[in-house]
């Protein structure tokens, strides 16, 4: 029987940056694949992220085509490193505009960019473009993190009818870490020049521009979610509970991933 096709999406994975969180070790694909997926993993190819060290190099058949936010033209650049000693994949996306090392950033990931908006727009879009030119079509992306967070938005409300995403079950975990200087005001108007429609971005249109809000549409839109705390926001396991959506609890975790691995097959197996 033919592997299931499993895509991570993720803020950073270590050994690329250091991370705080077990599932975002190196080692998490691995243990993974040892349930029976086939794996991949996409993140941003952040300023601190080494390459020469870990021996990133450009996929040109995948890179050229430009994303449009804002008013401007930004070209999306696909790298791609191997995970030791798994040889897992690891695809980066990247763009001089949005992800060159700023000394004003406060961690890795610069939470406190006044355009972070913009970021987790191309992030988004940029991914989902890429998956489809692969021709890898998943059965589980698991997005983890607010800066992979409208990645289920992009998949639900945009690539809905694309054949890579037709079958697939998307998964979102719910890490700590904010969005430390919030969202531009601008947000809402340059998700609908990203041609959602009206009724896909006004619900959201109250509340408050914060990392609550990223959880909120990743949620919204995903088929089970992950709370990787002990006590998760009120308002965004309440949001679960009223979804009606399989979550797994922080208490289920495990280190061999074992958990993490049944909650796929529990969605995937679901009619």
């Amino acid at each position: 029987m033919a592997k299931q096709k499993l895509l991570l999406v993720t803020n950073k994975i270590y050994p690329y940056l250091p991370v705080d969180e077990p599932t975002m070790d190196k080692t998490f694909p691995q243990k993974i694949a040892s349930y029976g997926y086939e794996v991949r993993t996409f993140m941003p190819k952040f300023g601190q992220v080494n390459e020469r060290r870990n021996q990133l190099h450009e996929v040109i058949r995948l890179s050229g085509i430009n994303i449009p936010i804002n008013n401007g033209d930004h070209p999306l650049v696909i790298k791609v490193a191997s995970l030791q000693p798994s040889r897992i994949q690891v695809y980066f996306i990247d763009n001089d505009d949005y992800f060159t090392k700023s000394a004003e950033d406060v961690d890795p990931i610069g939470s406190n960019r006044k355009d972070n908006d913009e970021r987790i727009i191309y992030f988004a879009h940029g991914t989902a473009d890429t998956v489809k030119k692969l021709l890898w079509d998943p059965a589980v992306v698991h997005v983890s993190g607010w800066f992979s967070a409208l990645l289920p938005f992009y998949l639900k409300k945009k690539y809905s009818r694309e054949s890579t995403y037709l079958k697939s079950k998307i998964i979102y975990s719910v890490l700590p870490g904010e969005v430390s200087g919030g969202l531009n005001k601008e947000f809402f108007r340059k998700l609908r020049e990203e041609e959602f429609d009206e009724e896909s971005v006004k619900p959201y249109e109250s509340m408050k521009l914060d990392t609550n809000l990223l959880h909120a549409i990743a949620i919204d839109n995903s088929d089970g979610v992950i709370f990787h705390m002990p006590d998760p926001p009120r308002a965004l396991s309440d949001r679960v509970k009223k979804l009606g959506i399989p979550v797994l609890k922080y208490s289920a975790l495990d280190e061999n991933g074992k958990a993490i691995s049944e909650f796929y097959k529990q969605l995937t197996d679901e009619k």
